[in-house]
């Protein structure tokens, strides 16, 4: 896997969907925005789907989570350039943190899943 060449498919991903939701609905490039970035997420899926899905299974299971490993597309982050907030990313159920909001992203700069639980946890699970 060339860890570069998933990186700047994930970053111009992230890209997309921020530049997406800078625009209204009414706005004339919201249409061909919108489906630039289903196009991107299609071929980002079809690429990089196996070895992240992989990934995420693992995440998952080590978390000892009964939530469903969902698309590598549904874990982005609204920025490529920031920490994912504590509402970013896919609500995973966690008996590592029961009563908790936890929450998986998928980073860019280095590629890897980070585990948001609230305000005060922020943890690397895994790295391409």
């Amino acid at each position: 896997m060339n860890t570069e060449e998933l990186n700047r498919a994930l970053v111009a991903l992230i890209e997309k969907k921020a530049e997406l939701h800078t625009l209204t609905y009414d706005d004339a490039r919201y249409d061909d925005v919108e489906e630039a970035l289903h196009d991107l997420e299609d071929d980002f899926n079809d690429e990089y789907g196996d070895f992240l899905e992989t990934a995420l299974d693992k995440v998952h299971s080590d978390l000892k989570s009964d939530t469903d490993v969902l698309l590598p597309t549904a874990y982005l982050p609204s920025n490529p350039n920031s920490t994912p907030s504590p509402k970013e990313g896919v609500w995973v159920d966690s008996e590592k943190y029961p009563g908790k909001e936890a929450r998986i992203t998928l980073v860019p700069n280095p590629v890897r899943i980070m585990l948001t639980v609230g305000k005060n946890v922020q943890q690397e699970l895994w790295k391409a």
